[in-house]
Protein backbone atom coordinates (compact mmCIF):
# COMPACT_ATOMS: atom_id res chain seq x y z
CA UNK A 1 0.00 0.00 0.00
CA UNK A 2 1.24 3.23 -1.14
CA UNK A 3 1.95 5.80 1.50
CA UNK A 4 -0.69 9.00 0.93
CA UNK A 5 0.37 12.52 1.12
CA UNK A 6 -1.42 15.87 0.64
CA UNK A 7 -1.98 17.23 -2.69
CA UNK A 8 -1.92 20.18 -4.09
CA UNK A 9 -5.07 22.31 -2.33
CA UNK A 10 -5.57 19.61 0.03
CA UNK A 11 -6.35 20.94 3.18
CA UNK A 12 -4.16 19.52 6.68
CA UNK A 13 -5.10 19.79 9.34
CA UNK A 14 -2.10 20.69 12.27
CA UNK A 15 -4.33 21.50 15.62
CA UNK A 16 -2.95 19.90 18.64
CA UNK A 17 -3.23 16.45 18.99
CA UNK A 18 -4.48 17.07 22.45
CA UNK A 19 -6.09 13.68 24.49
CA UNK A 20 -5.04 12.03 21.01
CA UNK A 21 -1.19 12.73 21.42
CA UNK A 22 -0.11 9.17 23.36
CA UNK A 23 -1.22 7.13 20.84
CA UNK A 24 -0.86 9.49 17.47
CA UNK A 25 2.52 8.70 15.37
CA UNK A 26 4.98 10.55 13.28
CA UNK A 27 3.33 11.45 9.39
CA UNK A 28 4.72 12.71 6.47
CA UNK A 29 1.68 15.31 5.55
CA UNK A 30 3.70 16.93 1.75
CA UNK A 31 6.48 15.28 0.12
CA UNK A 32 7.65 16.76 -3.39
CA UNK A 33 11.03 16.74 -4.79
CA UNK A 34 11.36 20.37 -2.91
CA UNK A 35 10.03 20.06 0.24
CA UNK A 36 9.08 17.53 2.94
CA UNK A 37 6.40 18.28 5.64
CA UNK A 38 6.68 16.20 8.44
CA UNK A 39 4.46 16.09 11.92
CA UNK A 40 6.84 15.15 14.14
CA UNK A 41 5.18 13.35 17.56
CA UNK A 42 7.71 12.27 20.21
CA UNK A 43 7.45 10.80 23.98
CA UNK A 44 8.87 12.84 26.89
CA UNK A 45 11.95 12.12 27.42
CA UNK A 46 12.62 10.83 23.51
CA UNK A 47 15.88 11.76 22.15
CA UNK A 48 17.11 12.39 18.57
CA UNK A 49 20.69 12.34 18.53
CA UNK A 50 22.92 14.46 16.56
CA UNK A 51 22.04 14.57 13.10
CA UNK A 52 22.05 16.47 10.11
CA UNK A 53 18.86 17.69 7.75
CA UNK A 54 19.44 17.11 3.62
CA UNK A 55 18.87 20.71 3.05
CA UNK A 56 17.29 24.26 5.39
CA UNK A 57 14.75 23.20 8.30
CA UNK A 58 11.86 25.34 9.78
CA UNK A 59 10.82 23.52 13.11
CA UNK A 60 6.84 25.07 14.52
CA UNK A 61 6.39 23.25 17.99
CA UNK A 62 2.46 22.37 17.65
CA UNK A 63 2.67 21.50 21.70
CA UNK A 64 4.30 20.49 24.28
CA UNK A 65 8.22 21.35 25.09
CA UNK A 66 11.03 20.16 22.70
CA UNK A 67 14.66 21.33 23.36
CA UNK A 68 16.79 21.54 20.30
CA UNK A 69 20.61 21.22 20.59
CA UNK A 70 22.35 23.37 18.02
CA UNK A 71 25.04 26.05 17.37
CA UNK A 72 26.63 25.55 20.58
CA UNK A 73 23.13 26.35 22.32
CA UNK A 74 20.20 24.59 23.65
CA UNK A 75 16.95 26.30 22.33
CA UNK A 76 13.73 25.30 23.90
CA UNK A 77 10.53 25.51 21.82
CA UNK A 78 6.90 25.86 23.22
CA UNK A 79 3.44 25.63 21.23
CA UNK A 80 3.92 28.47 18.82
CA UNK A 81 7.70 28.45 18.47
CA UNK A 82 9.58 28.26 15.25
CA UNK A 83 12.94 27.40 14.82
CA UNK A 84 15.01 28.03 11.38
CA UNK A 85 18.46 26.51 10.60
CA UNK A 86 20.50 26.88 7.63
CA UNK A 87 20.93 23.54 5.41
CA UNK A 88 22.98 20.57 7.15
CA UNK A 89 23.38 22.34 10.53
CA UNK A 90 24.21 19.77 13.11
CA UNK A 91 21.42 19.36 15.83
CA UNK A 92 20.07 17.37 18.27
CA UNK A 93 16.34 17.05 19.77
CA UNK A 94 14.98 16.46 23.10
CA UNK A 95 11.26 15.62 23.68
CA UNK A 96 11.04 17.63 27.29
CA UNK A 97 7.25 16.99 26.94
CA UNK A 98 4.94 14.60 25.21
CA UNK A 99 5.09 16.97 21.82
CA UNK A 100 4.54 17.12 18.31
CA UNK A 101 6.28 19.73 15.87
CA UNK A 102 6.06 20.04 12.17
CA UNK A 103 9.38 19.72 10.49
CA UNK A 104 9.59 21.18 7.04
CA UNK A 105 12.62 20.59 4.94
CA UNK A 106 13.53 22.45 1.96
CA UNK A 107 16.10 20.11 -0.11
CA UNK A 108 19.09 22.06 -1.09
CA UNK A 109 19.85 19.73 -4.29
CA UNK A 110 17.37 19.67 -6.39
Amino acid sequence: MAITHAQPGDLIDVRPLADTLAGAKTKTLIKTPHVEVIRMVLPAGKILSKHKAPGEIIVQCLEGEITFTTLGEHRTLQPGDMLYLSDAEPHSVEAIEESSFLLTIVFSSF
